[in-house]
């Protein structure tokens, strides 16, 4: 089933981070939108509140080629410079990876963008135009510095740094200087303003490096955030349509990154008419983040027996633009309400040959209003719901509409059955055959009207973590596990630095 682009007029509306107010999204070239999505840094697996900024510029992308735009979308894969330190302190999260594990830096940062692009698809992201990899652009970086060192940078014995006083109106993506995006910026000795950021960082003397290159500035690697200045203008133009990332970029990485694009364009030009952030993912004591050495990764989820489809649904049950907090409970019902929703569709496939009546046309107006206004995704939600409840539209007509909400939401409903769904927890016991011998005894027990111990089966059952459906077709499914029924904490306990 096939979605097409909205016959609506409704315009579609973006928060621009830039200008702090929704703008009208008027694409530089309709033939082709332009998207830069900054990436992962690939020293350990993301947690999960790392990929919800994946779920939201996939979002993005899956409305903006359903209103009718070509798109070429780029994630870039950060495989070296990122610092332990959004600023300039510390050492390269790669580097400190590949020391700590003792094993091969470009091993790492192979397995872990493996991993990441694994997560994307479970999580039915679809694939960008392009994954580039920084290692893969450091001649285009170091040309882009040479560029600007005369007018926009100086050097230090670390390295090559920026002068922000060179660009105009350096940081207004970020906050008020006061605020807490200066505060995360650390002293570097002889800076000339505290917000000048490495353009170069050269190795140290007698430090070898595994991943190292010969510049005008001494044997070392690009910071962190020349990448992006330079891989965006490589696949997308000097200026190009939308720029997307987490919060966190907005006050450090981001207004760098504008600076960079300002001085190799000699304008005041940012890079991107509209920048769009995506808000944290929260747990009870804080942001999810890798600081602390403890975060949820998505494999996490799914060996508690939760589809990793039913985070993308809770992803979107809140405005990217708002906090989202992170639950067990809170995932344990959105996994509920996709069952439901899986259950309504198949019921629908058995009748796909009634009679078509109906039009569904207000549904597909009321999920393009939702979407145009910076991608409301919680305002789309229940007009799916009453879409697929409303009897007077026929199954099949029903069953056509879903093709535009899979195709702006991606929870695949069209194509995902409730088998899909019934996920073995790794921590369970049982196996799929000796379940389906105990549900044969148990309906043994029941045509001999052994009620008691019919009623044994399905409580050793469900003590074993499945659970019973009568009358239901798929007949059993596990429950998921809940980290309070074991009275512990479920994180990922891998010491890292972010």
């Amino acid at each position: 089933m096939t979605a097409t682009a909205s016959s609506s007029s409704i315009p579609l509306t973006l928060y621009n981070s830039l200008t702090r107010q929704p703008e009208t999204f008027r694409p530089i070239d309709p033939d082709n939108v332009r998207v830069y999505s900054c990436g992962p840094t690939v020293y350990n697996y993301a947690h999960i509140g790392n990929l919800r900024a994946y779920v939201f510029t996939d979002t993005l992308s899956r409305v903006l080629r359903w209103k009718g735009w070509p798109l070429t979308h780029i994630i870039n894969i950060t495989d070296v410079g990122h610092l332990t330190s959004d600023a300039d302190a510390g050492d390269d999260k790669m580097e400190a990876a590949a020391k700590k594990s003792g094993q091969d830096i470009w091993a790492i940062a192979r397995h872990y963008t493996d991993a990441f692009k694994r997560n994307l698809s479970d999580l039915g992201i679809a694939e960008p135009t392009r994954f580039p990899l920084a290692t893969e652009h450091v001649p285009q970086m170091i040309d882009f510095a040479r560029a600007i060192e005369d007018k926009h940078c100086y050097r230090l014995p670390d390295g090559l740094y920026f002068d922000v006083t060179t660009v105009p109106d350096y940081g207004r993506l970020a906050r008020h200087q006061e605020d807490e995006g200066e505060s995360r910026i650390d002293p570097v000795a002889g800076k000339r303003h505290p917000a000048d950021f490495a353009i170069w960082r050269a190795s140290a003397p007698g430090e070898q490096r595994q991943m190292e290159w010969d510049s005008p500035w001494g044997p070392g690697a690009p910071g962190w955030h020349l990448e992006c200045s330079v891989m965006s203008k490589q696949y997308l133009g000097a200026q190009f349509d939308i720029h997307t990332g987490g919060i966190d970029h907005r006050e450090i990485h981001h207004p760098n990154e504008i600076a960079q694009n300002q001085a190799h364009s000699c304008t005041a030009d940012s890079g991107a008419n509209i920048w769009m952030h995506n808000n944290f993912l929260v747990d009870r004591t804080g942001k999810m983040s890798k600081s602390s050495g403890e975060f949820l990764t998505l494999q996490a989820l799914i060996d508690r027996g939760f589809h990793p489809l039913a985070y993308r649904l809770m992803c979107l049950q809140a405005q990217y633009r708002s906090e989202m907090e992170f639950g067990w409970d809170g995932l344990a019902a959105a996994q509920v309400r996709l069952k439901r929703l899986v259950q309504t569709v198949e019921g629908l496939r058995t009748r796909a040959d009634a009679p078509e009546k109906g039009d569904a046309a207000t549904y597909r107006e009321r999920l393009d209003a939702a979407l145009s206004d910076d991608l409301a995704t919680p305002r789309a939600l229940p007009v799916l719901d009453e879409m697929l409840a409303d009897k007077k539209l026929s199954p099949g007509v029903r069953l056509a509409a879903l093709g535009d909400f899979d195709a702006t939401l991606g929870l695949q409903l069209a194509t995902l059955t409730r088998a899909d769904l019934r996920l073995r927890p790794k921590a369970a016991t049982l196996d799929e055959a000796t379940i389906e011998s105990h549900l044969a005894d148990r309906r043994a027990a029941r045509a001999d009207k052994d009620f008691a111990r019919s009623d044994a089966i399905r409580d050793t059952l469900l003590a074993a973590g499945v659970e019973v459906m009568d009358g239901d077709p798929l007949g059993w499914d596990w429950k998921p596990v809940l980290p309070a029924q074991e009275g512990i904490d479920l994180v990922s306990n891998i010491p890292e630095v972010w």
